[in-house]
């Protein structure tokens, strides 16, 4: 690890890999509404701010690059398995791509888009058919998309932390929790009780893994007219 070439400034890269992931997210998400782009809208910002310190410039390791010297002398500071941070801080040897926290991340990430897989396709369907979203992931909790963008944030801050993802994870999540209420009132307006019932029994963001919403009968479902 201490001998690595210096692995930044492949800005090209940086373009790739957030392009990648970025389209990847939104062929999951189908963003639509203002607030769709918004809430995708900062997940890009998180994915371009991760890659541009993975291959761009170490913005992280540059500014605990005094500290990191004292504590790690024979550290590369620059080269790509340095920024790999929790594998250095925990005192881990061998490849940073193999450790447990790594490999943890692929997992988390993986859960994360899945679960924006799942969800979009119930979604739509209730869009299109006016009517309230309570199967598939909807049966386990109310804000299936906003839970997967967070799992594949939380994925990557496990693979590669910095300091403006590590700023910015809290920001975002508190954002999707605001925009998960916004949502939730415009839903308690149109659905009224059915959407009542729907949320005394689902939990928003964490599910009750020992509890599956059974439904509501189709009637129930649909917006309800004035």
């Amino acid at each position: 690890m201490n001998h690595d070439a210096p692995a930044y400034g492949l800005w090209g890269l940086v373009l790739i890999n957030s392009a990648v992931f970025i389209l990847f997210a939104a062929s999951f998400y189908h963003p639509r509404t203002r607030r769709d782009w918004r809430s995708f809208g900062a997940f890009a910002a998180f994915v371009i701010a991760l890659f541009t310190e993975m291959y761009g410039f170490p913005l992280t390791v540059y500014a605990l690059s005094g500290w990191l010297g004292t504590r790690y002398p024979g550290l590369n500071l620059f080269s790509h398995d340095a920024g790999h941070l929790w594998n250095t801080l925990l005192g881990w040897k061998g490849n940073p791509h193999f450790n447990p926290l790594h490999l943890l991340s692929g997992a988390v990430i993986a859960g994360g888009f899945l679960l924006l897989s799942a969800a979009w396709p119930v979604l739509y369907r209730a869009q299109r058919d006016g009517t309230l979203a309570t199967t598939g992931p909807y049966a386990r909790i109310r804000h299936p998309q906003y839970v997967g963008f967070i799992l594949i944030m939380l994925g990557f801050l496990l693979q590669w932390p910095t300091l403006p993802t590590l700023v910015l994870f809290p920001i975002l999540v508190a954002m999707y929790v605001r925009l998960a209420r916004r949502e939730e009132r415009g839903a308690g307006s149109a659905f009224k009780e059915a959407y009542a019932r729907y949320a005394a029994e689902v939990p928003a963001f964490v599910p009750r893994f020992r509890r599956r919403f059974t439904g509501l009968g189709l009637d129930s479902i649909r917006k309800a007219t004035p």
